[in-house]
């Protein structure tokens, strides 16, 4: 189970994920590093799951319900 700050850093840190986002490089860094505190952003993750994958809280009720 990963944390949103280690799949920030595995993917290659901050100023790489937000160019992967196609955020602007000088506010989009300063976004990205914010979630490895705050949490990635659900409406992101979402348009992004091939890249963050699915949260571990939505995978562990998806077990929960089966």
């Amino acid at each position: 189970m990963k944390t949103d700050a280690q799949i920030i850093d595995d993917l290659g840190g901050p100023a790489k994920v937000a160019s992967l986002l196609g955020f602007k490089p000088d506010v989009g860094t300063q976004r990205v590093h914010n979630w490895k505190t705050r949490g990635i952003p659900a409406d992101v993750r979402l348009k992004n799951l091939a890249l963050f994958g699915v949260p571990d809280d939505a995978s562990e009720q998806s077990q929960e319900s089966a």
